[in-house]
Order: C-alpha cells, then sequence, then structure tokens
C-alpha cells in the first residue's frame, strides 16, 4: 500500500482519538430522518468502534487490489477477464486495480472521518441533533465519487489490453 494511504489511515485513527473528549458520556450515535437522536452508546464503545471501523474497512478495501494477482481468474468480476488476466497483462492489471482501490479505501476513509464529525458536532449540541442537510450533502458526494469510480473501472477494463 502506498505511504499516502498509510498516512491517511493512521491520520483518520487519530482525528477520532483527538475528538473523543469532545463527546458525552453516552453518544447519541443513531438518529431519525429528521435528525433527532435515537439511540446511543457508551463513549468508549462508540470510539472503538469507529476506530475498528476506519482501520479495518479502509484497510481491506486496500488489500483488494494485490489479491487479485492470488485469486484465480474465475473469482474475479472485471470486464473481458480472460483478457486482462491473461499472464502477459496480469501484473499490469493487478497493479491498475491496487492503485483504483487504494483510491477508493482512501475516500472511504476520508467519508468515515466525515461521518464522525457529524456525530460529534450532533453531540454538541443540547439535545444532540444531527445536521441532515449536510449530512446528505456528504453521503451524496460519496455516492458520486463512488459512481465516477465506477464508471471509470468498468471503462478501464471495458476495452482490450494494448498489446506490445
Amino acid at each position: 500500500m502506498p505511504k499516502f494511504f498509510g498516512v491517511l489511515v493512521v491520520g483518520a485513527a487519530l482525528f477520532v482519538m483527538l475528538t473523543w473528549s469532545l463527546l458525552p458520556p453516552v453518544v447519541a450515535s443513531n438518529f431519525g430522518v429528521d435528525g433527532a437522536a435515537n439511540g446511543g452508546q457508551s463513549r468508549s464503545t462508540y470510539c472503538t468502534q469507529m476506530l475498528a471501523l476506519i482501520l479495518v474497512i479502509p484497510s481491506l478495501l486496500a488489500l483488494m487490489g494485490p489479491l487479485v494477482g492470488i485469486l484465480p481468474a474465475e473469482m474475479i468480476s472485471l470486464p473481458n477477464r480472460h483478457m486482462w488476466l491473461a499472464p502477459e497483462h496480469r501484473a499490469a492489471t493487478v497493479a491498475a486495480l491496487s492503485q483504483m482501490m487504494v483510491q477508493f479505501a482512501s475516500a472511504m476513509a476520508i467519508f468515515l472521518c466525515f461521518v464522525h464529525w457529524q456525530v460529534v458536532r450532533a453531540n454538541l449540541m443540547q439535545p444532540p441533533r444531527l445536521d441532515m442537510p449536510l449530512f446528505f450533502a456528504g453521503v451524496s458526494v460519496f455516492l458520486g465519487g463512488v459512481v465516477v469510480w465506477t464508471v471509470t473501472l468498468y471503462l478501464r477494463f471495458s476495452r482490450p489490453p494494448r498489446v506490445g
């Protein structure tokens, strides 16, 4: 994994740890569509779960690219996979997928930090309330990025590899 990704994930974990003290002993961590808190958990449980999400999910996503290098072609869903995973193209395919998966994993880490910050902000209010327009804007930006990433992946691998 590139150094940037490692720094990003460590930075995301530090962000959660540095904002831990801003949260009340019981954190409102579940919100209705109107933004009102409707569930919570202890600060230590919430922060431990958020740290685990921020460390594990992006890391697993980033490891998916190199995994293509060892899995049989039949287990990989990719347009024109038999051409892209042929021995003469497999190394370049693994490198391209690894880069794309690190990009996706980085976006996921940033999005999880955004979600955490929204929970922190919500808990600074009395009563706790999530800023739903801002939250949905953040979700929309992330989902838009996922669509662009998916289309880019599809277009990258929808045509046969160049020979020579």
